[in-house]
């Protein structure tokens, strides 16, 4: 890394209606730097890279790449001046091939007149590209047969073949193994000794304190400080980020549990067959589920809603057994799943925030069999109210909230049929620091309430944040139990990996 400047911002304000963006924000990147770019939701982040990347034009302030003052009209003009982006939500398609994508609408042609696509010479274009990342695929293959991480170094593969100078990754790990993301970092790392420079916007702070030269925070739109390599830490980040320390995110429980409310006993999935999974979570209490990937927590929390049928095992719901057979089985009883992927599978995110609030309790805002929009607005301002959404209004559709305030409707919608049981699976991934104090809070409230609250978490730091116990499961059996004197990340560790002794 050199401490030649690559990309200067100075200045930059961009507003929109009634609404202040960016004010006055800066940020410089040297050649083959590494520079993280953190904040909450609403800080700034997104419009500053869309002033980047052409898609936004800045009401003041000017940027120099190369030491030269630019202006970047367009997305093609980013592309031409050596600058792409790899997007949390891949922009690939993954019915062609590894090769046609990364040469998607720049592919070789031959034939003259006849522009016929030279797929020999894209399947050769390619080789260096991949090889470049360590990514030993055919070039040749469909994307669709590859892993996530393959398809992001896929992406990555196109911006490098683009000349890419500038390289913006935003939220790269979210869909990613532990072991895909260490890779990932890993070729970031490469790309950084190969002079190329990078902005990494993620909210996973563990991972910035790997691979980050140098960090920069935004709040409210404007700059909120700088850290250098030897000043990362995970708490310096979040002060910079929220103006306050980690600490207060998490609530201490009441201590006051009721009897165990849910009973799983002798529990088999289609996951892990052979294994079986015994448990009960009490009334008042969090009962963080811990492990590593595919240990089959969130097969277990399917299982419970009737997602996915039990092979074999009863669940128990305040003494008495319950029949799951779909989740309107447990719905009926009181036991609610906030899934993994809020998007696809807790939302309907072209309907509005009223519509998915209401929308698993229909029949109680029904008079005369038909839908009474009244009592349906009561209930979502209730929860909009209640969870602090932050909304234009109940109308707006919930594609367009950020993903802490998606969550929160998700939960909206469980808590106005007063759950008796929530599982909530990945409770914080892709959402800010700020509105993850927010939904500690609310699952703290609800299990202070008496609902029996099961959290299931691959970040560590949350899962001991937050539980008041912890199960920690090993291929898909519970490996141990903890107490809360007894937490330690060697003793969830040594569980995930399957050890008799923690």
């Amino acid at each position: 890394m050199t401490s030649s400047p690559i990309l200067q911002l100075k200045g930059i304000c961009k507003r929109f209606p009634g609404v202040i963006a960016l004010s006055d924000v800066s940020l410089e990147v040297n050649r083959g730097e590494v520079v993280a770019l953190i904040g909450e939701n609403g800080a700034g982040k997104s419009t500053l890279v869309k002033i980047l990347g052409g898609i936004h034009q800045p009401e003041e302030g000017q940027i120099f790449i190369g030491g030269q003052a630019v202006s970047i009209p367009n997305v093609s003009s980013a592309v031409a001046m050596g600058i792409s982006f790899v997007h949390q939500e891949l922009n690939n398609l993954d019915n062609l091939e590894v090769a046609a994508n990364i040469f998607l609408g720049r592919e070789p042609l031959w034939g003259g007149p006849l522009k016929l696509i030279d797929r020999g010479a894209m399947i050769a274009g390619s080789r260096p590209h991949l090889g470049r990342l360590g990514l030993d695929v055919d070039p040749r293959s469909l994307l669709k047969t590859l892993s996530l991480a393959q398809q992001q170094l896929v992406e990555i593969a196109k911006a490098l073949s683009q000349n890419a100078r500038i390289l913006v990754l935003d939220e790269p790990t979210s869909s990613l193994t532990a072991g895909e993301t260490a890779r990932l970092l890993a070729t970031v790392k490469e790309l950084s000794s190969q002079s190329v420079s990078v902005i990494y916007i993620s909210h996973r702070l563990g991972e910035i304190s790997q691979v980050a030269d140098r960090v920069i925070a935004l709040r409210d739109g404007r700059n909120a400080g700088e850290l250098t390599r030897e000043q990362i830490t995970h708490d310096a980040m979040v002060r910079l980020m929220i103006g306050r320390d980690l600490r207060s995110f998490y609530v201490p429980g009441t201590g006051k549990w009721h009897a165990a409310r849910l009973q799983v006993k002798n529990a088999r999935t289609s996951a892990w067959p052979e294994k079986s999974v015994t448990f009960d979570a009490a009334g008042g209490e969090i009962l963080g589920f811990a492990g590593l990937v595919g240990a089959g927590r969130s097969e277990l929390a399917e299982s419970i809603f009737g997602v996915r049928p039990l092979i074999e095992g009863e669940v128990w719901l305040g003494g008495t057994p319950l029949t799951i057979r779909h989740c309107r089985d447990a719905i009926a009883a009181g036991i609610y799943l906030v899934p993994e992927d809020r998007r696809r599978t807790g939302l309907v995110t072209e309907m509005t925030v009223r519509e998915n609030i209401t929308l698993p309790g229909l029949w109680n805002y029904t008079r005369a069999a038909l839908i009474s929009r009244r009592a349906e607005s009561v209930q979502a301002q209730r929860q909009i109210d209640a969870l602090r959404i932050r909304t234009p209004g109940m109308e707006t559709r919930v594609m367009n909230l950020s993903g802490g305030n998606q969550q929160k409707v998700v939960l909206g919608k469980w808590l106005s049929l007063e759950p008796k049981v929530l599982i909530v699976d990945e409770p914080t991934r892709g959402i800010d620091v700020g509105a993850k104090a927010e939904i500690y809070r609310l699952l703290r409230a609800l299990a202070d309430s008496g609902v029996a609250v099961i959290v299931i978490s691959s970040d560590m730091e949350e899962v001991l944040g937050i539980s008041d116990r912890i199960a920690v499961m090993h291929e898909g059996a519970i490996a141990g139990f903890l107490d809360r004197a007894d937490f330690s990340e060697e003793k969830v560790m040594n569980f995930a990996f399957g050890k008799t002794a923690a």
